[in-house]
């Protein structure tokens, strides 16, 4: 069993390093075919010569094959001594920088919304068809449904700018200030994490209603077990189980750059916000580090649900060596 679960984790390793391995070429040639993505061109300015063009292609190395140019890039991300295009800063400094902003948002938001999502799950599956579900069923919907951009726009207009309960945007350092660390991160984490929490506590509920029918749950009930033991040891216990594997993939997602829009919207100079800054400049080496940053969370979650799972269940992990 042990040398199944090692060729599976195995297999899953090295997906995961061809998963990488593809996004980080088809990154590199999508930026490199665009209409007006010649980097030389556009570090030239408007008012260019082909001389200063060609001198800027050869001194960045544009005029090498593509395949050299990948390799060059490749090696200087893996070095850190990638720099940019246009500000010519180090991509790893800025994503250094930025990244603590990112983990605080991801995790602040991802504690939030997992634990308002098994609470309203819950409750609402205990009062399933009564009013207080169709309301929680409607205010679900809504919350999937707003954009987060229009929500953190909103929220930081009337709550912030207006009202002045929170700051209108920008981020403290927790070492500065951890009240104003907090203060300023309140409004950015409900924004990011309304979407998941309308959702997660969809996807609970119904699987809470489905586990209440199983047969092991009516045993444990004929057992004279309390109702608060069955729901607690049987039913939302098995209930959580995709809903936990749906939140390592998510929070994985957002930190891989599902927090874009709620960076910039707050101005919290955060690796999204700099990726999305960096697309706007068709700068290649920040996007391309922020890429694989992004890509390296969400397969690395991937893999490890998936492991995780291989150990849990022996299925997973036959089925897998069936098809290798």
């Amino acid at each position: 069993m042990r040398s199944q679960l090692a060729r599976f984790a195995v297999r899953r390793v090295l997906s995961m390093v061809f998963v990488l391995f593809a996004v980080s070429v088809l990154v590199f040639l999508i930026f490199n075919v665009l209409p007006g993505g010649d980097p030389a061109v556009r570090m030239a300015g408007k008012a260019h010569t082909e001389t200063q063009v060609e001198a800027i292609r050869e001194e960045w190395g544009f005029d090498e094959p593509l395949y050299v140019q990948y390799g060059t890039m490749m090696k200087k991300l893996f070095t850190g001594d990638m720099i940019s295009y246009f500000t010519e800063v180090s991509v790893t400094e800025e994503i250094r920088k930025g990244a603590p902003r990112t983990f605080a948002l991801a995790i602040g938001a991802a504690i939030i919304w997992m634990a308002f999502a098994i609470a309203l799950g819950v409750y609402s599956a205990l009062r399933a068809g009564r009013i207080s579900d169709r309301v929680l069923t409607v205010l679900a919907l809504i919350g999937i449904s707003m954009p987060a951009f229009w929500l953190g726009a909103i929220l930081s207009y009337y709550l912030g700018y207006k009202a002045g309960i929170f700051p209108n945007g920008g981020y403290v350092e927790f070492l500065v200030s951890p009240t104003e660390w907090l203060w300023h991160l309140i409004l950015p984490w409900f924004t990011l994490s309304i979407l998941f929490i309308g959702f997660y506590s969809r996807v609970l509920r119904s699987d809470i209603l489905e586990t209440m029918g199983e047969d092991y749950v009516r045993t444990a009930r004929a057992k004279g077990l309390s109702e608060r033991r069955v729901m607690l040891k049987h039913v939302l216990r098995n209930s959580l189980i995709p809903i936990i594997t749906l939140w390592g993939l998510d929070f994985g997602a957002v930190l891989g750059g599902g927090a874009i829009l709620t960076e910039t919207v707050f101005n919290l100079q955060g690796v999204g916000q700099y990726f999305a800054d960096a697309i706007g400049q068709l700068d290649l080496p920040p996007i391309m580090a922020v890429t694989m940053f992004g890509a390296f969370f969400i397969v690395i979650f991937n893999t490890v649900v998936d492991i995780a799972y291989a150990a849990l269940d022996p299925r997973i992990r036959l089925e897998g060596g069936s098809k290798a």
